[in-house]
C-alpha cells in the first residue's frame, strides 16, 4: 500500500522509521523546497493502518507547500505523521520524541516542524534535544510557545473577511457561528468571537470541555456530530479533517465556512459542491495561516510581533483575492487559492 501512495504522490521525499518500542510508524513527509526548507507540524495520531498515516501525511504536506506559498513565506511544504498504536506518556513518549528528532535532524533542514495535533511546545523541546530544525520550542528554551493564538488571530479575521464579501459588511454582531472544536484554537476564537457580538453554538467530543466553555461565553452546546446541521451564518470546523464530504455538505445550513482544522475538504470535488450550494467557502490552508505565519515571522524572520500581526491581518486582504478571482472565473475558492499558490511557486522556481 505504501508503494502505491508513493507513486501517485508529486513531492520530493518522505522519510520513514519504525519505532519498535513503541510500535510507532514515523513518516516526514516533504512535499516541495522550492520557496524555502519544508515546514510543517508534528502530528501523534493512532490511525487504523500505517498507510493511512501514510495518506494523511502526504495529503497535508500539499497543503502546507500552499499555505506557505500563499501567505508569501520563504518556506516549503511538509508534514510528519507519528502513528502510535495510543497515545504515549512519559518515558515512552521521550524516547520516541527523541529517536524521531533523529530521523529529523538526518534530513540536514530539508524540514522543520512545529506543533500539531497531540503535539505541545514542550515536545518540542523534547526534539530540540537532537534536532536543530524545530519551531514552537517553550519561550524558556528559546522558542515563541504555541502558536494556537496567531492561528484564532488569523481565522477571526478570515471570518470577518468573509462576512464582509457574503453580507456586505465584516460586523459579527448578531450573526451566529457554530464552532466544532474547542480546543486550544476553537476556544480562543470562541471568546474572540463572543467579544465581537456573536452568538455561538458550540461543539466538541470532550462535552465537558465544550458546556464549560459554553457556561463562560453564553452559548449553545450540541452533539460533536450534530453541528454540521445547525442553521448559522458561519460554520467553522476547528477539529479534524474531512468534515466536508458529498455527506454533510448537503446538510450545512450555513452561509460561509471557516474554520481553523486542516484538510476541510474529503474530497477535492467538494469545494465544487460547496459552491454549487452557494456556500462561501474559505479555503483552509488560506484562513488557518496564521500559526506557522507567527513562527516564521518570529524564529525564522527575526521579525518582530508588530510586523507578525501586520503578517496575519493580511489574511483579509488574501482571502477577499481569492473570493475576487473565484468570482471573476466562476471557478471555486479553493480552485481560485490554489491558483494563487502555484502562481508563487511558479514564481519561485524561476
Amino acid at each position: 500500500m505504501f508503494e502505491d501512495l508513493l507513486r501517485g504522490w508529486d513531492g520530493e521525499e518522505v522519510a520513514l522509521r519504525y519505532h519498535a518500542p513503541t510500535e510507532t510508524w514515523m513518516f516526514i513527509c516533504v512535499q516541495s523546497t522550492v520557496l524555502g526548507p519544508a515546514a510543517g507540524g508534528t502530528r501523534l495520531k493512532v490511525y487504523p493502518d500505517p498507510a493511512d498515516a501514510l495518506r494523511d501525511g502526504l495529503r497535508l504536506a500539499a497543503a502546507m507547500t500552499s499555505k506557505n506559498a500563499i501567505a508569501d513565506l520563504p518556506l516549503g511544504g511538509g508534514k510528519a505523521v507519528l502513528a502510535v498504536p495510543e497515545l504515549p506518556s512519559g518515558e515512552a513518549r521521550r524516547q520516541l520524541l527523541l529517536r524521531y528528532g533523529d530521523l529529523l535532524e538526518s534530513l540536514h533542514g530539508a524540514y522543520w516542524t512545529a506543533c500539531d495535533m497531540n503535539t505541545a511546545p514542550p515536545d518540542m523541546d523534547v526534539i530540540a534535544e537532537r534536532c536543530s530544525y524545530v519551531f514552537a520550542r517553550t519561550e524558556a528554551n528559546g522558542g515563541s510557545g504555541t502558536s494556537a493564538p496567531a492561528t484564532a488571530d488569523g481565522v477571526f479575521i478570515g471570518i470577518r473577511a468573509s462576512a464582509a464579501h457574503a453580507f456586505g459588511s465584516e460586523d459579527l454582531e448578531g450573526r451566529t457561528v457554530a464552532i466544532q472544536g474547542v480546543g486550544a484554537v476553537g476556544a480562543l476564537l470562541a471568546r474572540q468571537l463572543t467579544d465581537a457580538g456573536a452568538r455561538l453554538v458550540l461543539s466538541d467530543v470532550d462535552e465537558v470541555r465544550a458546556k464549560d466553555l459554553a457556561a463562560e461565553v453564553g452559548a449553545d452546546v450540541v452533539g460533536a456530530d450534530e453541528t454540521i446541521d445547525v442553521e448559522c451564518d458561519v460554520f467553522s470546523p476547528c477539529a479534524i479533517g474531512g468534515v466536508l464530504s458529498a455527506e454533510t455538505i448537503p446538510r450545512l445550513r450555513c452561509a460561509i465556512v471557516a474554520g481553523a482544522a486542516n484538510n476541510q475538504l474529503s474530497d477535492p470535488e467538494d469545494a465544487d459542491r460547496l459552491a454549487e450550494r452557494g456556500i462561501l467557502y474559505a479555503p483552509d490552508y488560506v484562513v488557518n495561516a496564521g500559526g506557522i505565519i507567527h513562527l516564521a515571522a518570529l524564529e525564522m524572520l527575526g521579525e518582530d510581533h508588530a510586523r507578525r500581526d501586520e503578517r496575519i491581518a493580511g489574511i483579509a486582504g488574501t482571502l477577499t483575492e481569492v473570493y475576487r478571482l473565484a468570482d471573476a472565473e466562476g471557478i471555486s475558492t479553493e480552485r481560485a487559492a490554489e491558483r494563487m499558490a502555484q502562481a508563487r511557486l511558479e514564481e519561485g522556481r524561476r
